[in-house]
């Protein structure tokens, strides 16, 4: 059977991120032989051109955690109709420098929670935008827009049953879509 880590880049920081709640335990849903590992993004410098060649060690651990997973699970919120500034400084650092980006190549999948009725409907499609540029093969659909309200969550933190059949769907496609291209 075929081992698959996978790094989550979750673009919010704040403690009780529903985000973070989201890529946790969307993750349950996985089968076996999948593996989530959280980036850590927080503590990475605002990213600076002149840095390139001299990173810092927290750029290089998420650099080389990337380079280590087979696929990619983002978890974004929506800020002023956008991605993050802290999951744009992410995805900056680890495609830097210029030709030795960590992204390239790396399946994808996109999800969000907001208590907005369109989730992050256009954070999902600016990271898209983006992650297309860094040649990253992307789930296209489902798309999971995820409206956070009461029962998204049960009481142990997995996915609620108003949800949990819509979003296994969504994991059993990302899970094909990871092995069709993990190299």
């Amino acid at each position: 059977m075929s081992q698959y880590n996978i790094a989550v880049i979750v673009g919010s920081l704040r403690r009780d991120s529903f985000n973070r709640k989201l890529a946790t335990a969307v993750a349950k849903l996985a089968p076996a032989g999948f593996t989530f590992t959280h980036a850590q993004i927080g503590d990475l410098p605002l990213y600076n051109q002149d840095d390139d060649a001299n990173q810092a060690d927290s750029v290089k651990r998420l650099k080389a955690q990337i380079a280590g997973s087979q696929g990619l699970l983002f978890a974004t919120a929506e800020y002023n109709r956008s991605i993050p500034g802290v999951l744009k400084n992410a995805i900056d650092h680890a495609s830097r420098p210029y030709g030795k980006s960590a992204w390239a190549g790396k399946p994808a999948g996109i999800l969000g929670a907001s208590v907005g009725a369109i989730g992050t409907a256009m954070a999902q499609q600016h990271l898209r935008n983006i992650l297309a540029y860094l040649d990253v093969p992307t789930l296209g659909a489902p798309e999971a827009f995820i409206h956070a309200k009461e029962g998204l969550f049960d009481e142990a933190g997995d996915i609620g049953p108003a949800s949990k059949g819509f979003l296994q769907g969504w994991m059993d496609r990302y899970v094909a879509w990871v092995k069709q291209h993990a190299g």
